[in-house]
């Protein structure tokens, strides 16, 4: 069975259940300024949810396409995408749990013929807002779910909101045993091994959550619930990676026979980013400077970068695209109603980026060589921010070259720099140099500032140990590397955590002083990079909780941070981890 084939299995059942089939929306939502792109199935159904009526009824079910930019940076290993597709079915205060999970088992057990032994369930474990959904479990078993195979989690888990306030409630996931060992005694599908993997989100909206944080119920109840495609597709064909399916392994075949040097890893980004671009084009994208534009120009370039790494022609570009729409023709006919303008669009943005990589790709390695000669490892701000502004190379290519050569890469000062190029150029006004810290609106000036929160109550937790060693700020996320020697325990950062969120709730003024580096440090404030300042220094105290060096800017005060919530703690490289997080509002 083919993605295809899951996908019309998946519509077909629905529909011969009384669900109306609704078109997929575009991946650039219509008339919602608010996010980039369409990022889940939920996202163009939310007036409904809300209470809207829906012009085909309360039964909906849906494929939507779906592309997420976090993770960016991790494609290349074996299982990030940027784009994917995710299967939905909806009640619109029509049916609720028991006719949701119904529908759920049989068709994952007859639709598909996944054996029962090889699915879990989670369901919410209650907490002072709401009770454990032993509902949810009880339904669970009347369809033939073993009890030993139901589980309990928290919020963090198993409770779904759009945002700080509104709809939300518990929700009940279902997981695909892939035969991998236990890793140990307490492996469960919170595990992250690979033993357990998700498959399914049931989420049923019953409450909803006031600004106080006041949990009431709702008059209409509702079903949301997401099945990814790729991910099912990958499980039912016993595949290690999406990469091994049909959507991806001809196009990786292919580049396997081109390359000149081979990288599974840069094969990997060359097919998803690929595929994620002609996809964006094809509902209406174009490569520019900012925006969606430029997230769109970022995969293009990162995928050109990779070929020539791996030391494939870029005039086999048009044949790699032509191969992708004999791949995907059929999935999405956007594709091949769209094909002149895909190749047009990605070959004009090649041959402006050749020129860029080949003088700024020269000019980079002279660079690391100096440090390599010097004993030094750390390419600096100012360096990449040359690089950008001379050669027009952008800084996340710097990054990525410097890593994979062995380099660490201080970012810290590059928005300061670049701010102060804007200001000079007579265009200033008009440019928006989109990633990294360098972005600069009313979101990421919030992230920037919940950073200084974050690393405070880091040195809290952890100890004085824990100083940044880097961080990257985008409009959907913050990703903040520290020095730390382990991992961080789920207790640690619930403290972190709560730390932080208690000096949103104090409103504490922010407040912005200029002074020499000297009198910066004498007066207690926390420098980064020290030998890189220049004579008069910026720093930001954030009432008497945290006091900073930094190039700005940041927010007044903190009551308008909303809610951070970590999403994330990993390894980032030896003696220093990685957390990414999340301001909710």
């Amino acid at each position: 069975m083919n993605a295809l084939e899951i996908r019309n299995k998946f519509l077909n059942y629905f529909k011969n259940h009384g669900h109306s089939i609704i078109p997929s929306s575009p991946l650039i939502p219509e008339n919602d300024p608010s996010v980039l792109f369409t990022t889940a199935g939920m996202h163009p159904l939310v007036p409904y949810l809300l209470g809207e009526k829906h012009p085909e009824g309360t039964r909906l079910a849906d494929y939507q396409k779906c592309l997420r930019t976090v993770d960016i940076d991790e494609v290349g290993d074996n299982r990030h995408l940027t784009f994917f597709e995710m299967l939905g079915n909806w009640s619109l205060g029509d049916y609720f749990k028991e006719e949701s999970i119904k529908f759920s088992m049989e068709f994952l057990t007859k639709e598909l013929g996944i054996p029962l032994e090889k699915l879990s369930v989670t369901c919410f474990k209650g907490d002072e807002d709401a009770p454990r959904d032993e509902e949810t479990a009880r339904i669970w078993q009347e369809n033939g779910m073993p009890k030993t195979r139901i589980y309990y989690f928290g919020k963090d888990d198993n409770w779904w909101i759009a945002g700080e306030t509104g709809p939300c409630g518990p929700d009940t996931e279902i997981f695909y045993d892939t035969g991998k060992e236990k890793c140990g005694p307490n492996c469960d599908p919170s595990c992250g091994c690979g033993k357990y993997v998700e498959i399914w989100n049931n989420v049923f909206m019953e409450y909803y959550k006031d600004s106080d944080g006041k949990y009431t119920k709702l008059k209409q109840r509702n079903v949301d619930t997401g099945l990814g495609l790729e991910r099912i597709n990958m499980l039912l064909q016993g595949k290690e990676t999406p990469f091994d399916t049909e959507i991806f392994k001809p196009m990786m075949d292919r580049l396997e026979k081109l390359a000149e040097k081979d990288d599974i890893s840069s094969r990997r980004i060359i097919a998803e980013h690929l595929r994620s671009s002609m996809m964006i084009i094809a509902d209406g994208g174009k490569p520019s400077n900012i925006d969606r534009g430029y997230i769109l120009r970022r995969l293009i370039r990162r995928m050109i970068r990779h070929l020539n790494k791996i030391g494939i022609s870029l005039e086999k570009l048009e044949e790699l695209i032509n191969l992708d729409i004999e791949i995907l023709g059929d999935m999405y006919k956007e594709l091949v109603e769209n094909k002149e303008n895909i190749i047009k669009t990605i070959l004009e943005e090649k041959d402006k980026f050749v020129k860029t990589l080949e003088n700024g790709e020269k000019e980079l390695q002279k660079e690391l060589n100096k440090l390599k000669e010097k004993g030094e490892n750390t390419l600096s701000a100012e360096e990449v921010f040359r690089l950008y502004e001379t050669y027009g190379f952008p800084q996340e290519v710097t990054k990525e070259i410097a890593e994979e050569n062995g380099f660490k890469i201080d970012l810290n000062n590059f928005d300061k720099l670049f701010k102060a190029h804007q200001e000079k150029s007579r265009m200033g006004s008009e440019q928006k140099f989109k990633g990294g810290l360098a972005e600069q609106n009313e979101t990421t000036i919030s992230y920037h500032t919940a950073t200084h929160l974050l690393h405070k109550a880091l040195q809290m937790v952890l100890g004085e140990h824990a100083t940044q060693k880097g961080s990257n700020i985008t409009t959907e996320r913050l990703r903040f590397d520290f020095a730390h020697p382990q991992k961080v325990t789920k207790e640690e950062l619930d403290e972190v955590e709560r730390i932080v969120n208690e000096q949103i709730k104090r409103d504490l003024k922010v407040t912005c002083e200029e002074m020499s580096y000297d009198e910066a440090k004498a007066s207690g404030a926390i420098g980064l990079f020290e030998n890189k300042y220049g004579d008069k220094v910026k720093v930001y105290t954030i009432g008497d909780f945290s006091k900073e060096i930094c190039g700005g800017p940041h927010v007044e005060h903190t009551g308008v941070l909303g809610t951070f919530k970590i999403k994330k703690e990993e390894a980032s490289s030896a003696g220093v981890r990685r957390i990414k997080a999340v301001l909710i509002k």
